[in-house]
């Protein structure tokens, strides 16, 4: 396990609420600099991971989460869409790599993987999209064990699961599922072999605490989850937080050195919510230890800034996509 001189171990499993609220509230060059520190020593700083996500089922969810308007609870603009067949989904992955992106994620509402012929097309799409040489990712809601060996032997690079929030502020946005079962599929994935995309979202009125308790459960994860997407909540007419004011831009860019410094190995992606950013907040995240990005028009129902949107940010910045692997 590597060290810092005089300091504890860079990778722990053991942080404390506490340690993560005093260094998210450092003064800020003083938190950009630590974060840049670590980010230097397990990451190229220059190179940002593009990965597109694509619904390949879209609304109809039984699950209430209050941010979601894919939710069945809610009365939202979103149109529902059955699954889409496996060509489109090759279509989609296609251009996403002709992109630049190397990761494709597929994401359908489900409160939970069906089994039977459902299941089967997503493994063939899984199958398909890293025959294309491109990292695949689902997210599908929660898994069985059997599930997630089921994907593993598909190829699946990673499963998506957010946390979404501190495990005592859940119960406020979440009263369908409980925060041990976001953790037992989490488990289940693990356990497969495959890697974890965990994060959480921003703006929903949690706490600061919360904020730091969410970072404490991720990095009590052994190992790390992989990938942690922080989200700012994109607020959505007729969900519960559709009034929610939007999150300040300072705030994210702590989120993501506090997260980088806690994850030093993961890759910490600056997700939904970036079409209300500025160049100038996005920058500020990139400087903060983000190294990875959804890029095309929609992250699942949402908006997003386009491809040549980001590819100009990025090049102003001097910075260059992750090459496929």
């Amino acid at each position: 396990m590597q060290t810092s001189a005089g300091s504890r171990p860079l990778i722990r499993h053991d942080w404390m609420d506490a340690e993560i609220r005093e260094i998210h509230d450092l003064p800020l060059p003083d938190l950009l600099f630590r974060a840049q520190q670590v980010h230097r020593r397990y990451h190229d700083p220059r190179k940002v991971q593009l990965c597109t996500l694509l619904s390949i089922k879209t609304a109809g969810c039984p699950e209430d989460c209050a941010y979601c308007p894919q939710s069945a609870h809610y009365i939202t603009p979103v149109v529902p869409q059955g699954l889409l067949d496996v060509e489109q989904v090759l279509t989609a992955a296609r251009q996403a790599r002709d992109s630049g992106s190397t990761r494709f994620c597929m994401g359908a509402a489900w409160r939970e993987a069906p089994d039977g012929r459902q299941f089967g097309q997503v493994l063939e799409m899984v199958t398909r999209v890293r025959e294309l040489g491109m990292e695949a990712c689902c997210t599908l809601g929660m898994l069985t064990r059997e599930q997630a060996f089921r994907l593993a032997e598909a190829g699946l690079t990673a499963y998506n699961h957010n946390l979404d929030t501190g495990p005592d502020y859940y119960g406020e946005i979440i009263t369908t599922r409980t925060y041990q079962d976001r953790l037992r599929t989490l488990q289940y994935v693990r356990e497969a072999g495959i890697t974890v995309c965990c994060g959480g979202i921003l703006g929903m009125g949690e706490s600061l605490q919360d904020r730091a308790a969410l970072l404490r459960v991720l990095s009590s994860l052994d190992p790390h989850p992989e990938s942690v997407p922080i989200n700012a909540l994109v607020r959505v007419k007729g969900t519960p937080l559709a009034d929610r004011p939007p999150v300040d831009p300072i705030e994210m860019t702590r989120m993501i050195a506090a997260a980088r410094i806690v994850l030093p190995k993961s890759r910490v992606r600056l997700s939904a919510g970036r079409t209300e950013m500025s160049a100038e907040t996005q920058a500020l995240c990139f400087i903060a230890g983000a190294n990875s990005i959804f890029t095309g028009e929609k992250l699942l129902t949402t908006p997003n800034p386009g491809r040549d949107q980001d590819r100009s940010l990025l090049h102003k910045l001097g910075l260059s996509p992750l090459g496929l692997p």
